[in-house]
């Protein structure tokens, strides 16, 4: 409540919210701008069913759905930054280089990343344009197929390049609006964007609950509860918003969640200020890789599928190997869940591991005259970081599973899957929210400061 008031009366803090907002409402407003000669009914069937297309178009705020300026988003920019942070893992030298060039290192990475995501951009919207029309014959208008096709001609090459420079356009103006969040707003602008639409859907989850449990005057969907608008009805949509409540709250409680090396440092002898010890920790995160092993696990499982609905057809011969490639790679289907879970505890070792290096913590504190208590400096360091760390992204990685697995096992047991309850979406949020509430926190503790100064 202290924080609330402190916000309110901080005339800055509100600016930058509001700035924030309004580049929210611009970012709504783009994904209704829907790119010319696409057929959107045919475009939208593709959706149905595909939960690769539903992680893109849930990250993408529903312009991938719409297909708008925006369709892509500003996941060309996060898979450029994923990639040169990879790269930078001595495989590339002059990026290695760069990442220890301080500000002026960061700045050239920075720029790199922007090139490097608008190239994606224009080849992903090439590539998802054309495998969109092999998989829908109707994807573009009747005016475009006629132009395209007109007295035997072939321009469908224009066409292309026309809405992947669109859908790449798109993708610099996202970046650029990140940008300015970053600059003028609240909150890393990248992860606002993508955290705002995710919660532009929420209002179509709640009304799609209330139109399955409770009232359909419309029939929008195609079936709904058996005993709709009675007392089971009402109790169950209750449950299910109070499920999400909970999930919600588990989640935040595990996002915060570190395990807390100790550190100590040794006597300082220069002055009799120093003397003693200082005591200090390493705080070692529960989700130390985040979202990134969800969203990777998701993308790989259920890309080879999608893949061979654009390049085959389902005829006997190949029916036997579709089958078994959606038993694999499903992750409704035993096998699939499996193999899903398989992939986020791999996924999770491997990104914890980048993001926390042993090796250089262990050298950091050798530097600084520090240790941990009863472990010896050194390589004795590194191996004693290394088996925390191991331990804590053990039980991260089946927290990350279990919340993974949620939306799954809820649409089991309710028999639909109108409520996303856990999944990748509340991980973004939750995460985002807690690294925006620090800063606004910090915000107004600054301004409280700079008074005290005074």
């Amino acid at each position: 409540m202290e924080t609330i008031k402190k916000i309110f009366s901080n005339k800055e803090v509100l600016k930058k919210i509001a700035f924030t907002l309004f580049i929210f409402l611009i970012f709504k407003v783009l994904t209704k701008v829907t790119m010319p000669l696409i057929d959107q009914e045919a475009f939208g069937a593709a959706f149905d069913g595909n939960g690769f297309l539903g992680i893109a178009n849930s990250l993408s705020g529903g312009a991938l759905r719409n297909y708008s300026v925006v369709a892509l988003g500003i996941s060309p920019y996060i898979t450029a930054s994923i990639i040169v942070q990879l790269l930078q893992m001595d495989i590339v030298p002059f990026l290695k280089e760069w990442s220890e060039e301080g500000e002026i290192g960061k700045k050239k990475i920075s720029r790199f990343t922007r090139y490097l995501a608008i190239a994606l951009a224009f080849v992903q919207a090439i590539a998802m344009t054309f495998a969109f029309n092999g998989v829908n014959t109707g994807l573009f208008t009747d005016q475009a197929t006629t132009w395209a096709t007109f007295a035997g001609r072939n321009l469908w090459f224009i066409i292309y390049f026309y809405i992947a420079v669109v859908l790449t356009a798109g993708t610099a103006l996202m970046i650029w609006l990140a940008d300015q969040i970053t600059l003028k707003g609240i909150g890393n602008g990248t992860s606002m964007l993508i955290v705002g639409g995710i919660i532009i859907s929420f209002p179509g989850t709640i009304t799609s609950l209330v139109q399955y449990y409770i009232a359909d005057p419309g029939q929008a969907l195609q079936s709904v509860f058996s005993n709709q608008g009675g007392l089971s009805g009402y109790i169950l949509f209750a449950v299910s918003i109070l499920m999400f409540v909970l999930v919600l709250v588990g989640i935040t409680y595990m996002q915060i969640s570190v395990r807390k090396v100790p550190i100590q440092y040794a006597n300082r002898p220069g002055s009799s200020k120093f003397k003693g010890k200082t005591d200090s920790n390493i705080p070692i995160k529960l989700n130390t890789a985040g979202v990134i092993p969800v969203i990777f696990a998701s993308i790989i499982l259920s890309l080879p599928l999608t893949i061979v609905g654009y390049v085959t057809d389902a005829s006997a011969g190949t029916s036997t190997a579709i089958n078994w490639l959606t038993q694999i790679f499903t992750y409704t289907e035993p096998i699939g869940f499996v193999v899903y879970v398989l992939l986020i505890f791999i996924f999770t070792f491997f990104y914890s591991f980048i993001l926390v290096k042993p090796e250089q913590i262990a050298e950091n504190l050798n530097k600084q005259n520090a240790y941990i208590p009863g472990v010896r400096p050194g390589k004795e360091t590194e191996a004693h970081i290394t088996k925390t760390l191991f331990r804590v992204t053990v039980v991260g990685a089946f927290y990350l599973a279990v919340v993974a697995s949620l939306p799954i096992i809820t649409s089991i047991v309710l028999g639909h899957n109108y409520a996303q309850i856990g999944g990748t979406s509340l991980l973004i949020i939750v995460g985002v929210a807690l690294e925006t509430a620090r800063q606004i926190e910090a915000d107004t503790q600054e301004k409280a400061y700079a008074g005290f100064m005074r």
